[in-house]
C-alpha cells in the first residue's frame, strides 16, 4: 500500500506529465513511486526546513552573549531575553559541553530562536523575537525492567561492567544504605533490581523510579520495597520498617573511606601522632557533599586546619561537621535550615589535607564520636493500619525480585 504522502506526490507528477505534452507520458507507475519525496525535518516544535541552522556545543567560558553576538543579535536583545529567562531557565545555568542550536528565519541569518538542551528529557526555547522563554518536556516512554549482578569489587564497578546506568547504583545505595555497608561488600555478593528505564524517541536516556531492590551480603538477604501514597513515600523492609534512617551513613556518594576515626593516627601532614576524630571520605574534586540529616547550619567558615567547613546542629544531642571543602554550596550560611540529602558543599582539599576528601565529624552530647559505631535513633515506624495495604505491594514486588534469575538482565512483563 502506498503511503498517503507518496500518493499525493505521484498524483501531482502524473498531472504534470499529462498537461505538459513536450515530455514523456509513458513512464511506468513503479518508476514514479521511486522518485524522492521531500521529508519534513521536524525538531523542537519547528520545521527546520524553514530556517538557517547552526548547531554546536557550548565551550568553556562561553556565555549567552558569546553565543548570540556572532548571529547579529544586539546587546539589548540579549539583556532582554536574559531578564525574561530568570524565572524559567536562567541563562547562568547554561553549561559547557551542552548542545545548542541557533535558528535564523531569513537570509540575514539574524538569530530568531536559541535552543538549549540541558538533558535528553527537556529543552529550552529562547524566542528572541517575542522575548519569551519556555521549557519543553519531551515525551518519555517508561519501560519496566530488571537487572542483576554479582559483585566483583564494588557495586558501582559491577554496574559499569554490565553497562548499567550509574543512576541505578545511586538509587540502590539510597534504598539500602543503612542495611548494607557498601564500603565492605564482598566478592560474590549479588543484587537484583526492578525499576523503570526512560526512553525518548526510542533512545534510552536514563533510569526512572526504582520499585524494589534486593542485596545478598554476608549470608544475609536484604529487601527494599518502594511504597508511596498520600502519607508515605519511601523504601521499607519486608516488615514495613523504613529503610531510610534519621541520619545518612555517609555525606558523599561513590566515595571510599580513606581514613577512619582513630584517637592515635599518624597525621600525614604534621608527621606526628594526632587524634583523628572523624571519618575521611575520598572523592574527586567538586563531588557534592550532603547534609546527613535535617538541621540548622551553625557555622560556615574557614580555618587553617579545617579549611572551608560547615557545621550543622540536628537537635539537642547531635551535630555534624564537614571539613576541607572546596567551597560551601550557594546559600549555606549560619541560621539556614537544611534537609537530609541537601547539597551543602563540594569536596576539596583546603586546610591540612593531602588530597580531595571530606573529613566527616560527628558530635553526640558535645563529644566527638565514631558515627559508624553508633546506634542512632530510628525513624517513626509505619502505622499498623497501613500494613495490610503495604503487604499487598510488598508481596507483589518481592515475588518479582525472587523470580529474577541471577546474572540475567532482561525485561520483565508488567
Amino acid at each position: 500500500m502506498l503511503r498517503y504522502g507518496t500518493f499525493l506526490a505521484v498524483a501531482a507528477i502524473s498531472i504534470l506529465f499529462l498537461t505538459t505534452t513536450a515530455y514523456r507520458t509513458d513512464i511506468p507507475l513503479e518508476e514514479l513511486t521511486c522518485l524522492p519525496v521531500p521529508s519534513l525535518d521536524q525538531r523542537f516544535g519547528f520545521n527546520m526546513n524553514d530556517f538557517h541552522i547552526v548547531e554546536d556545543q557550548i565551550k568553556p567560558n562561553q556565555f549567552l552573549a558569546d553565543l548570540l553576538l556572532p548571529h547579529h543579535v544586539d546587546y539589548q536583545t540579549i539583556a532582554d531575553i536574559a531578564e525574561a529567562a530568570k524565572d524559567v531557565f536562567d541563562v547562568r545555568s547554561l553549561r559547557a559541553g551542552k548542545k545548542y542550536m541557533v535558528l535564523s528565519a531569513d537570509a540575514t541569518k539574524q538569530a530568531d530562536y536559541f535552543i538549549y538542551e540541558p538533558n535528553m528529557l527537556r529543552y529550552v526555547v529562547y524566542d528572541l523575537r517575542a522575548n519569551e522563554v519556555r521549557i519543553v518536556e519531551r515525551e518519555v516512554e517508561r519501560v519496566l525492567t530488571s537487572s542483576t549482578g554479582t559483585i566483583e569489587s564494588s557495586l558501582w564497578q559491577t554496574m559499569m561492567s554490565k553497562n548499567l546506568d550509574y543512576e541505578l547504583a545511586a538509587k540502590m545505595e539510597d534504598a539500602l544504605a543503612w542495611s548494607v555497608d557498601f564500603y565492605h561488600i564482598q566478592k560474590g555478593d549479588h543484587f537484583k533490581a526492578y525499576y523503570e528505564e526512560l526512553f525518548v524517541d526510542g533512545v534510552r536516556v536514563g533510569v526512572g523510579d526504582l520499585f524494589a531492590a534486593y542485596f545478598h551480603n554476608s549470608n544475609n538477604d536484604y529487601y527494599a520495597i518502594k511504597y508511596k501514597n498520600d502519607k508515605y513515600d519511601g523504601f521499607y523492609d519486608l516488615q514495613g520498617r523504613p529503610m531510610k534512617k534519621v541520619f545518612l551513613k555517609s555525606p558523599v556518594k561513590y566515595s571510599r573511606i580513606s581514613s577512619r576515626f582513630n584517637p592515635r593516627r599518624f597525621h600525614p601532614v604534621l608527621k606526628r601522632v594526632k587524634a583523628h576524630l572523624g571519618t575521611d571520605y575520598a572523592a574527586p574534586y567538586g563531588t557534592p557533599i550532603y547534609a546527613v540529616a535535617n538541621g540548622v547550619v551553625t557555622k560556615a567558615s574557614r580555618t587553617k586546619g579545617n579549611g572551608n567547613y560547615v557545621k550543622i546542629r540536628h537537635d539537642k544531642i547531635y551535630e555534624t561537621q564537614y571539613l576541607h571543602m572546596r567551597r560551601s554550596a550557594t546559600g549555606i550560611s549560619p541560621g539556614v535550615q537544611v534537609k537530609q540529602g541537601q547539597v551543602i558543599g563540594y569536596v576539596g582539599s583546603t586546610g591540612l589535607a593531602t588530597g580531595p576528601h571530606v573529613c566527616f565529624r560527628f558530635w553526640k552530647n558535645g563529644r566527638q564520636v565514631n558515627h559508624l559505631r553508633l546506634n542512632l535513633p530510628e525513624p517513626e515506624p509505619m502505622e499498623s493500619s497501613e500494613l495490610p495495604q503495604f503487604n499487598v505491594i510488598r508481596d507483589a514486588l518481592k515475588s518479582i525480585l525472587d523470580n529474577i534469575e541471577l546474572n540475567a538482565s532482561e525485561q520483565l512483563p508488567i
